[in-house]
């Protein structure tokens, strides 16, 4: 798994890349309320907004990423939000992502870096 410092985890999955926040990002939201998936099928740069969370606190964009085409999304989300706190780093992911350009992975944290950078 990789990691971003907006909180988002990435694990590769054949040619697919999973996208969805760590359980960190979960903690300091608070209980999600809402969220608004992309469409699948929509192309993507990286750093674009792609995802709207909110929660009791704030809402939060999620950017892409990585460039690349949204090919599934986790569509049970919508109306069960609340996963996103009970699961967010297996269950409750919130796309999946065909990448243009997967050595645009190399630009994220491991796992002991991220857990350094969030110390």
């Amino acid at each position: 798994m990789k990691f971003t410092e907006e909180h988002e985890w990435l694990r590769v999955e054949g040619d697919v890349v999973v996208v969805g926040i760590t359980d960190h990002a979960s903690e300091q939201l608070g209980d999600v309320v809402f969220i608004e998936l992309p469409e699948e099928g929509t192309e993507v740069t990286k750093d674009e907004e792609v995802c709207v969370i909110e929660s009791v606190k704030a809402a939060s964009d999620i950017l892409a990423p990585l460039d690349g085409e949204i090919v599934e999304v986790n569509s049970p989300l919508v109306d069960e939000p609340g996963k996103v706190n009970d699961d967010p780093m297996v269950e409750a992911w919130f796309f999946k992502i065909k990448p243009s350009e997967l050595s645009q992975m190399d630009d994220y944290m491991d796992e002991a870096a991220y857990k350094t950078f969030i110390g």
